[in-house]
């Protein structure tokens, strides 16, 4: 038979384990640290093992003011300013000004450069629209390189959520040879491309950030088909954050 004491010191270690740990947790969340990256554990200093923390100008708020009453059983919370994670020291954006290809040759509206252009930014001609249906966007790097995050924009300018989203990145144009897929919230297969594990999410100035991990590529790839407020496909700018290989 247990005695009572030696259970109640039981009781007593046990929720000190429980609490001492999440200190820790509280207190990257105080300071903005909340989100691990690249094997830096979570209330470490953002400077530890050569990282530094994502640094990212935001364009100006869209649209104000309550969602419309629009119910999605897949939607992920909003992600608060300041969540950005860690990345490596002489981390940069990859695609500005970059070139872009994409499925629609044509868009309706805007020009596919605008895409890689720097400007995030709500107001008109700095978006891309293109036509119903499945369409993607290609940015080719240049060379090969350590992806470590990426943020996308489709149009902030109003509440709304894009379909099938899906993020691959290659080693070739094609996408026929190191393909990856880093993102996928197609949960019912509808592309025909793997059922996607990942959440839809609402539009906002913040982007969409994807973390990416043991990512090697030169292209990167993204798919939308349509969005909550019509059937079209937009993007307002890609920024993928990384170094060229050996750098």
């Amino acid at each position: 038979m247990k005695k009572r004491g030696s259970g109640l010191a039981s009781f007593v270690l046990g929720g000190a384990a429980l609490l001492f740990p999440l200190a820790g947790v509280w207190a990257a969340d105080r300071s903005g640290g909340e989100i691990k990256a690249s094997g830096v554990k979570i209330g470490e200093s953002a400077d530890a093992k050569d990282m530094v923390r994502l640094e990212v100008d935001l364009p100006k708020p869209g649209y104000l003011g309550s969602p419309p009453n629009v119910r999605l059983k897949n939607l992920e919370p909003a992600r608060k300013p300041g969540q950005m994670p860690l990345v490596p020291k002489g981390t940069v954006n990859l695609a500005l000004k970059k070139r872009v290809a994409s499925s629609d040759k044509e868009p309706i509206i805007g020009e596919v450069e605008l895409i890689t252009d720097g400007d995030k930014n709500t107001k008109d001609g700095c978006f891309v629209e293109f036509r119903f249906g499945q369409q993607w966007v290609q940015i080719d790097l240049g060379s090969k390189c350590d992806i470590y995050a990426m943020l996308i924009w489709h149009y902030h300018k109003e509440w709304r959520v894009y379909r099938d989203v899906i993020v691959q990145t290659a080693d070739d144009p094609d996408f026929v040879t190191g393909v990856k897929t880093v993102f996928n919230n197609d949960r019912d297969n509808t592309a025909k491309m793997g059922t996607g594990k990942d959440k839809e999410y609402a539009e906002d100035n913040l982007g969409k950030l994807i973390e990416c991990k043991d990512v090697q590529a030169r292209y990167v790839r993204l798919y939308s088909s349509g969005n909550t407020s019509n059937d079209m496909n937009h993007y307002t700018e890609v920024e993928v954050y990384g170094k060229p290989v050996g750098r």
